[in-house]
């Protein structure tokens, strides 16, 4: 009987992978000027303005081609809309001045299970089963920023140093008994990797890891791919039946989608990072894409029009998934994960967390 059931899961999941497929020909849209977002028949009508209150040419966007909206300047916009967004599912990402991650509009869940939310919550409130959860997550982000360090140590950097020391932190981990220690432990491989960051990226230095606000290029960079790549797993999250709130690695809390923090632990090293040491030692970016301050440093407008351009370039990019035996995007990686931590969560199969292997 538990063999037919596992069964009928994999279709299902591999209906929802062909269903995601299609949805994933869908473009992101990104509104970096403040204006006024409406309906217009089946389109959405921008009209960007100035800081004067001057209204630009209007731009239209038809829903059927819309993945998502990510919005960093400020949007009037009128309940009409958002019934409109809601019908067609797409959500809307908004970000504050200092690219903060400020919230989500999100339309209703259309993939509910009972099932999958009681497993769920039973995995968070099972201690033995959540920290085997935690650890996998951790154990995958580790072994990515290792494969990262490695891969720069083969072309010449000098990174045996941070390489050994995270690799004796990462033996350590595998003993932590709670959440607060594993999370102590990934916080320290997480000090020695960004150390490496100044070898990495030569004529940059990075100093302290600084959030709010960044205090240089590389922790605007960091900051700002950060909160695109939680977005990104929050929004995988939301076309399967997890709760994007229940969550193993980071504690649960009030205003936060904490699953998509978890997840997005494993990919950080292979999108965020991998995509700020091109960026910096191709040149792509350069000091007139940046915002200085006494206290702080930003991303300026011509410089996230820069790293969302490679960004998303990025996330279409395919590789030769081992298991699969197929190309896949990288965007599709982050849904293949969540689809293996519901098979986990269902008793289905066991969860490794994905590691990259060039």
């Amino acid at each position: 009987m538990q063999e037919f059931v596992n069964h009928v899961a994999t279709m299902i999941f591999a209906i929802q992978e062909k269903i995601s497929n299609k949805i994933t020909m869908k473009k992101s849209y990104y509104l970096f000027n403040p204006g006024r977002l409406s309906r217009k028949d089946n389109t959405l009508k921008f009209v960007p303005t100035d800081v004067e209150g001057k209204e630009g040419a209007a731009k239209f966007l038809p829903i059927a081609g819309i993945k998502n909206l990510y919005c960093f300047g400020s949007l009037d916009a009128n309940s009409a809309m958002y019934n409109f967004l809601g019908k067609n599912k797409v959500p809307i990402h908004f970000f504050d001045y200092y690219e903060h991650y400020s919230g989500s509009f999100k339309p209703k869940d259309y993939l509910l299970s009972g099932k999958v939310l009681i497993e769920q919550t039973k995995a968070y409130t099972n201690k033995n089963r959540r920290m085997e959860i935690a650890q996998k997550f951790v154990e995958g982000a580790i072994g990515n920023m290792l494969r990262n360090l490695k891969y720069y140590q083969s072309r010449g950097r000098e990174l045996s140093t941070y390489i050994a020391q995270i690799e004796q932190y990462n033996e350590d981990r595998e003993q932590a008994v709670s959440i607060n220690e594993l999370m102590g432990w990934e916080g320290n491989v997480r000090q020695v990797y960004y150390e490496a960051f100044d070898e990495i990226i030569p004529g940059f230095e990075m100093g302290n890891r600084t959030k709010q606000p960044p205090s240089n290029e590389i922790n605007a960079l960091i900051s700002s791919c950060n909160m695109m790549c939680y977005t990104l797993c929050l929004d995988q999250i939301y076309h399967t039946q997890l709760n994007p709130t229940i969550s193993y690695l980071h504690e649960p809390g009030y205003r936060r989608y904490s699953l998509a923090l978890d997840v997005a632990e494993i990919f950080k090293p292979i999108l965020v990072d991998r995509l700020i040491f091109s960026l910096l030692n191709k040149r792509v970016l350069s000091e007139k894409d940046f915002e200085k301050k006494l206290n702080y440093c930003l991303l300026n407008e011509s410089g996230k029009k820069k790293v969302l351009k490679d960004w998303e370039e990025r996330l279409s990019q395919t590789i030769k998934h081992r298991k699969l035996n197929r190309s896949v995007s990288y965007k599709h990686l982050v849904k293949l994960e969540v689809y293996k931590l519901i098979k986990h969560i269902m008793k289905i199969e066991e969860y490794k967390p994905f590691k990259a292997w060039w």
